[in-house]
């Protein structure tokens, strides 16, 4: 695939970019060259490689599902300015 200038000019348009006219050419050969890059990796075989996420393979640290003592409302709101049964107050915002 390659790019001419009225298609540098269109992509410049649609992305809502203001190119000169003197970055028209150069915008040509750095697109031109992208494309022919990709197109080299396009070639590269990559069949029995399993897709990455990232170029170093990491594992997330897991830890133990265990119930806590996080059932206790008294301790939870004890700081708030204003509580009701164990539930924070705050001022109304919707009429």
């Amino acid at each position: 695939m390659s790019v001419d200038k009225d298609t540098v000019r269109r992509i410049a348009k649609l992305a809502r970019i203001a190119l000169p006219e003197e970055r028209v050419e150069p915008m040509v050969r750095e697109l031109n060259g992208i494309f022919d890059w990709v197109q080299q990796l396009n070639e590269v075989d990559v069949a029995g490689v399993a897709p990455m996420t990232s170029v170093v393979e990491q594992r997330l640290k897991m830890r133990d599902d265990v119930v806590t003592d996080g059932g206790n409302a008294e301790a939870v709101v004890a700081n708030a300015p204003l509580t009701e049964d164990r539930f924070f107050l705050v001022p109304k915002v919707v009429e």
